[in-house]
């Protein structure tokens, strides 16, 4: 066999060492407690009535190889297409808000009422509505997940610093009035939009469906739809830039707040798509991280983070000499833009003081004139305007825009502006360029299983007046694209098992990809800091070349093929197997798709045909489900299918009274086929609950199947109330079932052991261990006898775990003596009997409390040498998306703050950090290269890498014998294998306790170097297509260049 069987057993004596060794005791209950299981897992499961059903139609079925290639193609079109309808609708709103702006005559007196979003439905003391409330009426709907919305109106969020009925933005609220009927007809059309979106230079937010906005504790929505990703993707092209912050001694105090404030709102408006660095000058020029001295870096939020945390260690002091800095920065703009590295796009130095002495045009001179690719935009800090004069002119001479910020509050206002100075040749160009996003996470669409992913597709809004030829950027229209619509068009039922599709950015982060987890639970889901920029090869981990990244990444078509190691179990369990990659790029977006297939069965489909009336007949009956996740149908196209179960969709579409609906028919005449092979299953099943000499103890709970098209049943042996676990039925654990992603945990894993043989487990439930009271039993039933077989479904068992250890130690108690006077058994004081499965852990064992616990934990020795002698193997894991808790104050936080990326070693004396995630044991000493950051007296959440272990045992044992010597003194063990399982048994002789040494792991060193590396390296990318740098029309900032070159030419004379 090929597959990993499960289940060991171990003895230790040395008392009895002699007949344990002679091992024929410990062969006799495995073999007694082997065939005893085996038979109760087969016959409640029906494993075999079910392997011959499947056999029956052998002449008539096809089996085919999954051809990969062709697979990732056409779902490339079909994503293709789903994007373009989207893309679509972002067009129409585009042309109507350009039409309804160059109809509309500015009126600086417009009285307007609009429904503002905050105040819709409010009243006042009297009962009144408020101005700009009014009545709008919200109905639930489950579209957007029973949020209370209007399909008929938008609303308009205006940010809490901007006046409600400032007359620019009454002017362009009442314009774009216009785009509420496209808004509405874009729907009809498309019933898989959600939100549809203006966001206006002017810093209103028009958006429909209408829904109310809640304002924090404070009063206040901080909501400014302009300096989110898409509006700044869309409005700007790709851009360097160098920050220059004046560190000089007249910026104490107040002064240097407002500009790293400053500096913070700058990064806040640079994308994945720029790079930047940040220099403080006085007398001397100081990289705010050293390491990067010279380069620049992309401005993902992780390195934008990094610097963030730099900017509090600036303090000002000395004399400013603006002309170094101002070199540097041309110096490095132009060395980077050589390498052809950065954005190779716009160029650009923000320039953060309290003022210039003098002009330094011979550094334009030098570096800038006649392009002036470079433009200049300087802040100048502080009520003082004696050196104004001096940065206007440098504004002016080299396109930019010259900004005053005198108070924390006009930071961000003042920020803005110049991204309309460096949207201006676009404007002119009037290039439309369509931008999508990264996935990032709606916080207004939580449903079940918390806040969705979206992508965003967003175009930019031009004035087509002629009164300008500068060019007037209006502001971006998007709509969101949830990322289950893109899973739904994924062909699950011809991807195997352990197949999956995903799709990454030009950036190579991921899009979709099962692997992903955005979210950390505690208590509620919480999105984690960096989740929108988790890199492919962050999980694809074991292509240590990035192969496969940047081949997708450069939009390649192409194969590629690896061993991976999959964790399952969250994260308990690994399961090895070697994928073969197929991908290609989706046309008419920045995006990627790959598809994953895994040798073996994972590669073969088989086709079988049943009549539509016999399959309909199965289908509907009443232990019957589907997949919740898949697509048989797609119910959401058209809102009069929308309240459609898929059973409901399938009889409709193939008794041809919904011709129109859109089916998978192919998917459909296998689920046919699948409900009329498992029917009988029903009938077997009933029979055996029936029968009142069956199961009298109740020891078996639950049978069930799942087949290969997502069709499962369900049998109760006991009635719901009395289970042991409830678990299975209310899929709360999302891993035991059926879903976008994944096949269930039990399907998964018994596809991976030896035809025939069945998979035993304790579910670890969600949350806790205490919920250890059931085993469940699955095995995998194959089409064909050979290699080359497709797996077809998998049966199982839920049995109560009290039943199961009373079977083993049972077995335990027999022997050859004919008085029946055993010499040795499991009861004896001397000798530690366990049961424990293929990864390590222990079912049974004489010590309640023990159950459920990694094997190490409790016999450290013995494991430590199965290891050595190769029973069980080591076997490394990486998470790169772990988050780590740190203790702000611990004894170590001093250390982690001068060093980000230091080692904390995982002990249970100085817990100072501890996952919140699934994977990691507390008595394991895993290495953490954690980030800190600074907060006072609480606890953080911080991202780390972790590394940590999983045990697998090798499949060659079936027996072994060994001993441990301590102090001088042995301890004698035996392992063996329980016949048809994955479990073994193990018997430890007891006497000597001295030697159940703690199972200790090695921890690896990360030092100061790697975090720089980390900063410099940077991954391929592929840039975006389109680039308006600069535009022969644009010159620096209207009227005041003109006052500015009038103030110059007197000043020379």
């Amino acid at each position: 066999g090929t597959r990993d069987t499960d289940l060991s057993f171990y003895i230790i004596g040395t008392a009895f060492y002699d007949e344990v060794t002679d091992n024929h005791f410990v062969k006799l209950w495995a073999s007694a407690f082997g065939g005893e299981i085996k038979s109760i897992s087969a016959k409640y499961s029906g494993s075999q009535l079910l392997q011959k059903k499947y056999k029956e139609p052998e002449k008539s079925v096809r089996v085919e190889e999954i051809d990969g290639v062709k697979l990732v193609k056409n779902l490339a079109v079909k994503m293709e297409e789903m994007f373009r309808r989207k893309a679509e609708a972002t067009r129409r709103l585009v042309e109507a808000a350009e039409e309804a702006h160059h109809q509309h005559e500015d009126n600086p007196d417009l009285q307007y009422e609009y429904f503002n979003a905050v105040l819709i439905n409010e009243v006042d003391e009297e009962g009144n509505n408020v101005e700009l409330g009014g009545e709008f009426l919200l109905e639930p709907n489950d579209h957007f997940n029973n949020l209370s919305v209007n399909l008929s109106l938008s609303v308009v969020q205006v940010p809490t610093n901007m006046y409600n009925k400032d007359p620019d933005i009454v002017n362009g609220v009442y314009w774009s009035e216009a785009l509420n009927k496209v808004f509405v007809d874009n729907f009809e059309r498309d019933p898989t939009l959600i939100w549809q979106y203006f966001g206006s230079a002017k810093g209103f937010f028009r958006q429909y469906p209408g829904v109310k906005w809640h304002p924090d504790e404070h009063g206040v929505i901080g909501f400014d739809c302009r300096n989110r990703k898409w509006y700044i993707q869309a409005a700007t092209s790709p851009k360097d830039v160098v920050i220059l912050v004046d560190v000089s001694g007249s910026m104490k105090g107040l002064r240097l707040t407002i500009a790293r404030q400053t500096v913070s709102s700058i990064l806040d408006t640079l994308g994945d798509d720029d790079f930047f660095n940040i220099i403080a000058y006085n007398q001397e020029i100081h990289y705010v991280e050293p390491c990067l001295n010279g380069t620049l870096v992309r401005a993902d939020r992780a390195n934008k983070d990094h610097f963030r945390e730099h900017l509090d260690k600036l303090f000002a002091k000395g004399i400013g000499l603006l002309g170094e800095a101002l070199s540097e920065a041309f110096t490095i703009l132009s060395d980077f833009n050589q390498t052809g590295r950065g954005s190779v796009c716009s160029q650009a130095i923000m320039l953060v003081t309290d003022g210039a002495t003098e002009m330094y045009d011979d550094v334009f001179e030098k570096y800038n004139w006649p392009e002036r690719k470079v433009r200049i935009f300087p802040y100048l800090i502080g009520r003082e305007s004696a050196f104004a004069d001096n940065l206007k002119w440098m504004a002016c001479a080299n396109k930019g825009y010259f900004s005053q910020i005198s108070t924390l509050a006009d930071v961000q206002e003042n920020v803005m502006r110049y991204l309309h100075v460096m949207s201006r040749p676009k404007v002119i160009d009037h290039e439309h360029d369509t931008v999508w996003t990264e996935a990032y996470v709606d916080s207004a669409l939580n449903d079940k299983s918390g806040p969705s992913l979206m992508t965003t597709v967003a175009m930019p809004v031009f004035s087509t007046k002629n009164e300008t030829n500068q060019g007037i950027l209006l502001g971006v229209v998007g709509t969101d694209i949830t990322l289950q619509e893109l899973m739904k068009l994924i062909p699950k039922h011809m991807l195997g098992i352990h197949g999956y599709a995903f799709a990454i950015t030009n950036n190579g982060y991921i899009l979709t990809h099962p692997d992903l987890r955005p979210l950390y639970q505690e208590g509620q889901k919480r999105r984690k800091p960096n989740y929108s920029s988790v890199d492919l090869s962050e999980v694809e981990w074991e292509d240590k070349d990035d192969t496969l990244r940047n081949a997708m990444v450069n939009r390649r078509t192409g194969t590629f093929s690896m061993e991976v190691k999959k964790t399952v179990d969250r994260g308990r369990r690994v399961l090895k197997m070697h994928n073969d990659y197929y991908y290609t790029d989706i046309k008419g977006t920045p995006f990627s798709v790959g598809v994953a297939l895994s040798r073996g069965h994972g590669k073969y489909f088989f086709r079988g045909n049943v009549s539509v009336e016999a399959g309909l007949r199965d289908l509907e009956q009443p232990d019957v489900a589907l997949a919740d996740e898949w697509t048989y149908c797609n119910t959401e196209e058209e809102h009069e299918h929308r309240h459609l179960t898929q059973i409901q969709a399938i009889k409709l579409f193939m008794t041809g009274r919904r011709p129109h609906l859109k089916c998978d028919r192919e998917l459909i005449q296998e689920v046919l086929f699948d409900a009329v092979v498992t029917a009988p299953l029903e009938a077997y099943w009933t029979g055996l609950a029936l029968n009142k000499s069956e199961n009298s103890d109740k020891g078996v709970e639950i049978a069930f199947l799942g087949t290969r098209t997502g069709l499962s049943r369900t049998n109760l042996f006991v009635p719901a109330d009395q289970l042991s676990n409830r678990d299975f039925l209310t899929a709360e654990d999302k891993e035991g079932v059926f879903n976008a992603d994944h096949f269930p945990l039990w399907y998964k894993r018994a596809a991976e052991q030896v035809p025939g043989t069945f998979v035993y487990s304790i579910p670890f439930s969600t949350g806790t261990l205490e919920n250890k009271s059931v085993v469940l039993a699955s095995t995998a039933i194959q089409l064909l006898d050979d290699r080359k077989s497709p797996i077809v479904a998998a049966v199982g068992i839920q049995m109560k775990l009290e039943f199961f250890q009373r079977k083993f130690w049972t077995a335990c108690r027999q022997c050859t003596a004919l008085d029946g006077k055993c010499s040795i058994s499991c009861d004896n004081e001397d000798i530690n009997c366990y049961l424990i499965d293929n990864n390590g852990f222990i079912l049974v064992t004489e010590e309640q409390s023990q159950t459920g616990l990694f094997f190490g934990e409790v016999e450290g020795a013995v494991m430590n040498k199965l290891l050595q002698m190769g029973s069980f193997k080591r076997i490394t894991l990486y998470d790169y998306q772990a988050l780590c808790k740190e203790y702000a104050g611990s004894s170590d936080s001093a250390r982690t703050l001068s060093d980000p990326f230091s080692v904390v070693k995982w002990l249970l004396t100085e817990l100072v950090i501890f996952l919140l995630e699934f994977n990691l044991y507390s008595w394991w000493n895993v290495d953490l290269s954690v980030k800190a950051q600074r907060s006072r007296g609480k606890t953080m959440m911080v991202p780390c890498d972790t590394e940590y272990p999983a045990f697998v045992s090798e499949r060659t044992i079936k027996e072994t014998t060994g001993n441990i010597d301590c102090d001088g003194c042995f301890r004698s063990f035996v392992i063996q294998q329980i016949p048809s399982s994955n479990l073994f048994m193990v018997v430890v002789d007891s006497k000597s306790k001295s030697c159940s040494a703690v199972y200790i792991l090695d921890t690896f060193e990360h030092n100061e170097s790697l975090k720089c590396d980390r900063l410099k390296f940077q991954k391929d990318r592929k840039k975006p297509e389109s680039c308006h740098p600069f535009h022969p029309e644009v010159r620096g900032h209207g009227f005041l260049c003109m006052c500015v070159f009038a103030f110059i030419q007197l000043h020379i004379m």
